[in-house]
């Protein structure tokens, strides 16, 4: 089949919400269409490049931020937090890593979200469920659960804020990598890793003050952009809306975000998403779950990268920690038996779901800790390099994820759970997690 960015409607197309006026839902796709786009062909280009220098080992990925973006989030206060979280994090990657960090958000664009079913019921009502403030509402109402397309507008004008704060950020020089003494650090008062954490921020400075040296520049002395944005290519609709070609650039550019990526629900082969990713020059990735055949792998190499471009096709394996030891060392086997040349990444927060004896949807820290330590491991004993981790976070002291040097438990939980979707690590756990990380790295001597 010919490819073009409305190919994906002659196939399967599954988590689509049903709109009660298609005319009213081609009248705002329309308007997309003629709105500037969100990201531009060049940071794309590049990211894809650095995405193939992780591939062989030279970067490190940290793609992280929210389940699911809401509408309320595009605050400054909100912004500000979720990319302190993320440089934060990065820079402890690169002391663990010894080489450059690959920044990428779940932010400016994650409005949409798959759901096990399609309706949802409470007291006998039965109503659509809610897919995202792309899509519908919150509150258990007809009217607010009914899907409504102004809403993909709403959720352009909240990417376009998001992404213009966030550059503005960076170029004001939010980013300084100069000042990690200004970390919050009042989390390791409950940690035993104070020490060792005190002593990698001085390294970090240290590291910076060489490189100045050697290169004899001022690191972040750059109007580059330095954070790249993500988010799942779910509303097909809409992505299609934003994919355009541009000026001395050949192919298609997805210009809503840098790096789309397509989750476990959507992800055949012969499926709708992955025909719409097959055909655009953006980085993609694929998220991969437990029992994938060898069959069902080479399909995925194949229509997204059959020329086997290092940098085109990132895999995110989610297995959980109690079967990735069983499942990962298949995948890996099934990529190289199709020759792919693929970077690897680690989403340990998605098979690591389960929900308390209240009801309450979690996971534990040790089980996250543990996937990706496991993950480490297993690349390194068949000889290659896991390239960069996947994570559900916030910059908020949210109370949704069990343990963490605070031990919090699930009387805890009550307090803060903000999150609609999923759980997400809060601004300590995820400081932690890149701390456990970099000493694994730098103990394994990545």
């Amino acid at each position: 089949m010919t490819w073009s960015p409305d190919s994906w409607r002659r196939c399967q197309a599954l988590q689509q919400p049903e709109y009660p006026d298609p005319a009213q839902l081609d009248r705002v796709l329309a308007e997309l269409r003629q709105l500037p786009p969100l990201v531009t062909s060049w940071e794309v280009v590049r990211l894809r490049e650095q995405l193939a220098e992780a591939a062989a080992g030279r970067r490190f990925v940290l793609q992280a931020g929210d389940c699911a973006e809401r509408f309320a989030y595009c605050s400054s206060d909100r912004i500000t937090n979720t990319l302190k979280v993320l440089l934060q994090m990065s820079l402890v990657l690169v002391v663990g890593a010894q080489r450059p960090v690959v920044r990428i958000g779940r932010f400016a664009g994650q409005y949409a979200k798959p759901r096990s079913a399609d309706a949802e019921t409470r007291n006998g009502l039965t109503l659509p469920s809610f897919r995202g403030d792309n899509v519908n509402r919150t509150e258990f109402t007809a009217a607010a659960r009914t899907p409504d397309p102004e809403l993909l507008l709403r959720g352009y004008e909240r990417a376009a804020l998001t992404l213009n704060f966030v550059r503005a950020l960076v170029k004001g020089g939010f980013a300084d990598l100069h000042h990690p003494e200004y970390f919050d650090l009042d989390w390791v008062q409950h940690s035993p890793l104070a020490d060792e954490y005190h002593h990698m921020v001085e390294t970090i400075g240290d590291s910076l003050r060489f490189m100045e040296h050697v290169l004899g520049v001022r690191a972040g002395e750059t109007d580059l952009i330095d954070f790249f944005t993500a988010h799942e290519a779910l509303h097909l609709a809409s992505e299609e809306a934003q994919t355009r070609t541009v000026p001395r650039r050949d192919g298609w550019f997805n210009l809503t975000a840098h790096f789309p990526w397509v989750g476990l629900r959507t992800n055949d082969p012969q499926g709708a998403h992955i025909e719409y990713l097959r055909g655009i020059e953006n980085p993609v990735g694929l998220k991969v779950g437990s029992g994938v055949t060898r069959e069902r792998v080479a399909q995925w190499i194949e229509r997204l990268d059959p020329r086997r471009s290092p940098g085109r096709l990132t895999l995110i394996h989610r297995f959980g920690a109690a079967r990735i030891a069983d499942e990962l060392p298949k995948l890996i086997e099934h990529v190289r038996a199709a020759g792919g040349r693929v970077l690897w990444v680690c989403d340990p927060m998605h098979g690591n779901t389960l929900t308390t004896a209240a009801g309450v949807k979690t996971r534990r820290f040790a089980d996250i800790q543990s996937e990706v330590e496991q993950a480490f491991d297993i690349h390194r004993g068949l000889g290659q390099q896991l390239g960069g981790v996947h994570i559900e976070l916030t910059g908020e002291d949210v109370t949704e994820c069990l343990g963490g040097a605070r031990g919090q438990n699930e009387e805890d939980l009550a307090r803060a759970y903000e999150s609609e979707v999923d759980p997400r690590l809060n601004y300590e756990q995820s400081l932690e997690l890149a701390f456990l990380i970099a000493r694994k790295m730098k103990a394994d001597g990545h």
